[in-house]
């Protein structure tokens, strides 16, 4: 459960402008559509991901590192990786079992197999998509375990498109789409709070100061 004491604490020090910002992104933001990166190793391109999860309005990006683990390019993510969640894992397995556990379906992007195309799939259920590496795509594991696909129309020569333009189209179509029908796709109050106060520390500088004297005064 969030600390809804500390949060009030912490909103204090920040501005009412900077809260109500806040609480017009949330209003837009969804878990309904997560997305899992799988060991991309141009992390220009995790980065520009993370970017437009933010853009869309897609509050998780889940990152595979089983090969690569660099930091976050900030130059291209724009500080887009304060305001979206990206829990880590070190194996593909581990992220599959701990997105199905939480009710999702796992849907391959790929070009390769009989995916249904961008404008013919339908969000029936909560989804988690995943996107591969540059050169070699998903790996089998992924394209084994899927309970779908999805692919981008194209017409030209080329096969496939990078990464992260591929993740703007298909996020930018699927939240559009979601958004028009009567699911519960936004995030619930407990989600709300807890971003809240995750946004919120990240507001404040000498934060790690503030919470020593915070948690002095309240023991």
């Amino acid at each position: 459960m969030t600390d809804t004491k500390l949060l009030t604490y912490l909103e204090n020090i920040i501005s009412e402008e900077r809260k109500t910002r806040f609480l017009d992104i949330l209003k837009d933001r969804t878990n309904y559509i997560t997305v899992a990166i799988e060991d991309v190793f141009q992390m220009h391109n995790t980065s520009a991901v993370i970017r437009s999860c933010d853009a869309f309005g897609v509050q998780t990006a889940h990152l595979i590192e089983s090969k690569y683990s660099e930091p976050l390019d900030k130059n291209i993510a724009m500080g887009a990786q304060q305001w979206v969640t990206t829990p880590r894992y070190n194996t593909t397995t581990e992220c599959i079992d701990t997105l199905r556990k939480d009710g999702y379906k796992i849907i391959a992007t790929s070009p390769h197999t009989d995916s249904y195309l961008l404008d013919d799939f339908k969000i029936d259920d909560k989804i988690a998509l995943f996107f591969g590496t540059e050169k070699s795509g998903l790996s089998q594991e992924v394209l084994d375990k899927a309970d779908g696909y999805v692919k981008i129309p194209m017409v030209g020569f080329s096969e496939s498109l990078n990464i992260s333009v591929s993740a703007a189209i298909l996020l930018q179509h699927l939240t559009t789409e979601l958004k028009k029908t009567t699911k519960n796709w936004q995030l619930t109050a407990e989600e709300i709070l807890a971003i809240r106060l995750d946004w919120t520390k990240k507001s404040i500088k000498s934060i790690d100061d503030i919470l020593e004297r915070y948690y002095k005064e309240n023991t």
